[in-house]
């Protein structure tokens, strides 16, 4: 009773996080670790939790990404086709090779976000030139976003943060519209995921269902109350939060 309980509180604020900002996983996650969940089976049975909180936090979100929807199409499927090959490679670590490889991840995510504005800005000036740059720059975009769902295949903590930072590379800067466009990616790519982690017997559905009923109240809720917080606070948080979660995560792996 009081595993559930737990887990139920961690999908509720890893749900309401994930909305707001990206990195609820790393609530849940945790939690999951905490309960006796083996690593690399408490990442596929995180990243099926986190799909329903995905997906009912894009619906809260759709007015704000609305006028982006020429997008959905291209990025739905970059998500699919990248999230799977993702979800092959978490299948071929052994817990203690996950383990290692997490806490540089998670750094690499946080300073991609914590720099997205200059990486924007350069992307902007380098893509005002020739059309050929203009053409160089939109394939690496599209690289930079096969790179990410292939992260958030493997390791769906700190997607979110991938893809803020992704989208402030496009010259994006409304955070509510960026949170809907990262929670739709996210959703695809967890979908993708969690269908071949079922197939491999590697999600914890026990455990895992506990924590899914937790991230879909707090992702909805947040999503709908987000116009709520200034986006500078959002951003900010985000930064805060990320930085103490990858200290955790070195600390863990390698003291």
């Amino acid at each position: 009773m009081i595993e559930a309980l737990f887990l139920l509180v961690a999908g509720l604020l890893g749900g309401a996080v994930n909305s707001l900002a990206g990195g609820g996983s790393f609530i849940v996650f945790p939690a999951l670790l905490f309960v006796g969940v083996p690593p690399v089976i408490a990442n596929a049975s995180n990243t099926y939790a986190a799909l329903p909180g995905y997906a009912s936090g894009a619906v809260g979100y759709w007015h704000a990404m609305a006028k982006y929807k020429d997008r959905l199409v291209l990025y739905g499927i970059m998500a699919a086709v990248f999230g799977y090959i993702g979800a092959e490679l978490l299948l071929v670590v052994t817990d203690e090779q996950f383990s290692l490889v997490v806490p540089w991840l998670m750094l690499f995510a946080v300073l991609l976000f914590a720099f997205g504005n200059q990486i924007s800005a350069f992307v902007a000036a380098k893509g005002g030139g020739s059309r050929g740059m203009k053409a160089a720059g939109s394939a690496l975009l599209l690289a930079f976003l096969a790179l990410v769902c292939i992260y958030g295949g493997f390791f769906n903590a700190g997607l979110g943060i991938l893809l803020l930072a992704f989208l402030a590379t496009t010259g994006m800067s409304d955070i509510h519209a960026m949170n809907g466009l990262k929670l739709y990616v996210s959703a695809i790519v967890a979908l993708v995921a969690v269908a071949r982690f079922a197939l491999n017997g590697s999600i914890d559905w026990f455990h895992g269902s506990i924590a899914l009923a937790g991230v879909v109240v707090g992702g909805y809720l947040a999503a709908k109350n987000a116009h709520l917080i200034p986006a500078k606070w959002i951003r900010l948080g985000v930064i805060v939060y990320g930085v103490f979660m990858t200290g955790y995560f070195f600390w863990g792996a390698y003291l």
